[in-house]
This record gives C-alpha cells, sequence and structure tokens, in this order.
C-alpha cells in the first residue's frame, strides 16, 4: 500500500476480515511502510512539546505497535522505556529494531502496571476502542502513572466538511460498522468517535488534570487553528 515494501491488497483485506489482533499480527511484517504507521513528523512535534516538561524518569508506549515511540521517549526519559501492546506480531518487532527496550504483551485495558511510569505516550490508537471503553483505558493509564504522571498523545483537528478528507474519513467509519454488524470477529477502527471535547471529559472523569498545546509544526487549518494538538493529561 503506497509502497513495494507495504502490504498488498489481497493482504489488507485479509487483515480487515480478521479480529483488531490477528489483523496486526498479519500487518506486522509491513506495517512501517504502510501510512498507518504514525509519521516522524508527529513523533518529532510531539517530543518537541514534552521537552519543556521533562526530563522524566520511566517512560511507557501505550499500544506501542512497532515501536516508533522509542523516538520520543529516548530523549525524554533517563530511566526504562516499556512498550506495550497485544500483538505479538507488532511486538516482535518492536523488540527486533529496539532491543534495549522492554516490551510487554497485554491488553491496555488490564495493564499489569501499577504506579511506575512518569510518563505514557500513545499515538494513533485511540480509534481502535469504542467510546464506552475509554473511560476504562484512561484509567489504567492512570494507575500505570506515578503520582504527577504525565499522560501525552496527540489529537488532531476534524477536517472541514467541505473537504475531501473529512467524506473519505467518514465513509470508512461507515463500512467499518456495516463490516462489524454482518461480520465477526468485529476489526473495530474508527476515525470519528475521538473529538477533543469528548476525550478531555473521560479523561477528566479517570483522575486527569488536562491541558493541550497546539503542535504548530504539523501546520494550521484554514481558520486559523492549529491542525493538531497534543493532549497533557496529568495524574492528579
Amino acid at each position: 500500500m503506497f509502497s513495494p515494501r507495504g502490504p498488498s491488497l489481497r493482504e489488507l483485506m485479509v487483515q480487515a476480515l480478521s479480529s483488531v489482533e490477528r489483523g496486526y499480527d498479519l500487518l506486522a511484517p509491513t506495517f512501517d511502510h504502510t501510512p498507518f504507521r504514525t509519521p516522524d513528523v508527529i513523533l518529532d512535534a510531539t517530543a518537541d512539546a514534552l521537552r519543556p516538561l521533562g526530563p522524566f524518569g520511566r517512560g511507557l508506549d501505550v499500544c506501542c505497535g512497532t515501536g516508533a515511540a522509542v523516538r520520543v521517549l529516548t530523549p525524554l526519559c533517563r530511566e526504562a522505556i516499556t512498550g506495550v501492546d497485544f500483538s505479538a506480531g507488532m511486538l516482535a518487532r518492536a523488540r527486533a529494531a529496539h532491543p534495549d527496550a522492554g516490551w510487554v504483551r497485554a491488553d491496555v485495558r488490564a495493564l499489569p502496571f501499577a504506579g511506575a511510569f512518569d510518563l505514557a505516550v500513545s499515538f494513533g490508537a485511540l480509534g481502535h476502542f469504542l467510546p464506552a471503553e475509554r473511560p476504562g483505558l484512561f484509567s489504567e493509564v492512570r494507575r500505570a502513572l506515578r503520582p504527577g504522571g504525565l499522560f501525552a498523545f496527540p489529537i488532531g483537528a476534524p477536517p472541514p466538511v467541505t473537504s475531501g478528507r473529512y467524506w473519505a474519513l467518514l465513509g470508512f467509519d461507515a463500512v467499518m460498522r456495516v463490516r462489524n454488524a454482518v461480520w465477526r470477529p468485529p476489526f473495530v477502527m474508527y476515525y470519528g468517535t475521538c473529538p477533543l471535547s469528548a476525550v478531555r471529559d473521560d479523561l477528566e472523569a479517570a483522575g486527569f488534570s488536562v491541558t493541550t498545546v497546539p503542535l504548530t509544526a504539523l501546520g494550521r487549518r484554514e481558520d486559523g487553528g492549529p491542525r493538531c494538538r497534543l493532549v497533557l493529561a496529568r495524574r492528579t
């Protein structure tokens, strides 16, 4: 997909008809050559925004995939870095690329940590959780953090209704809803279920104080607002 080293259309179709875990196991060997891997420009903008708030001690990447967020955590954290994901295939790629980090296979809705980390980050994962699951997820991340620990992740502004991107994302979500209504196991991946206001409410309900900062390096919308903000959720 968009690269000679990316997955074929057939491979993507097989993935889309699998469970989320199995789908990522299948996609793992080619994942870093797809548009689904968080671009370095977003990782670097996140690291730049977090730098004045550090340094941090131990770092955690929630839903780490192939370990791209090591690029963010390494210069910010003075102690160990850990990634957690439930896909064995993705973790194998992360372990091979970054052997000095710790990699843990677990469902992030039941994290095997308590009061262990100073900084947690996550990239591109919220769409894999239904809105009703977010409060539980955020509570688990809060439990994994030390008092005063920070949970940070970028969240994009919604595209204008008049843009092709808006209708493409809306169409993708509609197709996924139909797929999940008629096919099992479900593959949960929606782009329109994580508005900033709802995410903020769920974080605050889980026990975080929440602020945001614009990631200006990623550009601005036509109305002057930032295309992307970094959510900073502090364990109170």
